[in-house]
């Protein structure tokens, strides 16, 4: 493929700090997904990897340097590929591949097994003994997103304020009965999950830290349009039993507050005139989705179990 000029120059330097990696003078390559930054499979003779380019502006809210340890621990409790050369200063990143489906929304509806099997992986990173740099602060992250929305001038859906105003009653049920935070991955887009069939892997560390473990299911629900038999076979092969109440609680309210939070992810984007989408619109789509879930009358009932513990 014919590469822009200046990928192929930050390729050639990546590459170049790896030589062990032996992919010959002339390896194919050719992109692979990814809203913010630029993803290459770049394969030789005897071996392949995949290079992470950044984003233009994701230095203004992406730690890189808490990505690469995330991202080395994650490789280390064996739900992610190795990580063969990471550069925080500069963003870059360099993995094994590895030979799977990028999975879709529609990947999660028609490959058999595969909500359990992202389960699985959820839990083998959630169980990890190493902890994650960085805590997973929802509050916090939206609060810091909305000043950066300030200072690049730009605006909110009409009624955010009164949606966030509302969802202190989330918080409030949170804080009553917090539990234990886990390595979590924070951002389980579909795209980033890798299906064997056998096994999930999970790729892209941006946004991980420490948090709730259910955030990743919750998430998982929204990004994935889980129906109901989806979450269920998700659940129950995270817990293998049903979740009680409080549980399932946890997962609705994240479902909630994860379209809260990437509401303001969007429009960051949107700011930045990212190309890869209408930010605009995801945005807004986010929004209208997080306010129709909180506006259920289930959704009290939900809060209300959570609170109850």
């Amino acid at each position: 493929m014919t590469l822009p000029e200046t990928d192929a120059a930050a390729l050639h330097d990546a590459l170049a700090q790896v030589p062990s990696l032996a992919l010959g003078p002339t390896p194919a390559i050719s992109r692979l997904g990814g809203l913010t930054n630029r993803v290459y499979r770049v394969a030789g003779p005897t071996s392949t990897v995949v290079v992470r380019l950044p984003g233009e502006g994701t230095e203004s809210y992406i730690d890189r340097a808490v990505e690469a340890h995330n991202a080395s621990v994650a490789a280390r409790a064996g739900v992610t590929p190795a990580v063969l050369y990471v550069d925080p200063s500069q963003g870059l990143l360099i993995t094994a591949h590895v030979d799977a489906v990028t999975m879709t929304a529609d990947h999660f509806m028609t490959r058999p097994g595969a909500p359990a099997r992202a389960a699985r992986a959820f839990r083998a990173l959630h169980q990890s003994p190493e902890p994650f740099t960085f805590r997973f602060e929802l509050f916090s992250m939206i609060d810091s997103y909305l000043k950066l929305l300030t200072e690049l001038n730009a605006s909110v859906p009409e009624g955010y304020a009164d949606v966030l105003a509302a969802a202190q009653d989330v918080r409030i049920a949170l804080d009553a009965h917090p539990i234990a935070l886990a390595p979590c991955h924070c951002d389980p887009l579909c795209e980033n999950f890798l299906d064997t069939g056998e096994r999930m892997w999970l790729v892209d560390w941006e946004y991980s830290g420490q948090n709730d473990p259910l955030w990743d299911l919750g998430d998982l629900c929204v990004e994935g349009a889980f129906g109901p038999a989806q979450e269920s076979e998700m659940l129950h092969a995270y817990f293998d039993r049903a979740p009680t109440p409080a549980e399932q609680g946890r997962v609705v309210i994240y479902k909630a507050m994860c379209d809260l939070l990437w509401t303001l992810w969007g429009l960051i984007q949107h700011a930045h005139n990212n190309p890869a989408d209408d930010f605009w619109a995801y945005a807004n789509t986010r929004f209208t989705r997080c306010r129709t879930l909180m506006a259920d009358p289930s959704f009290a009932d939900h809060v209300a179990a959570v609170r109850a513990g």
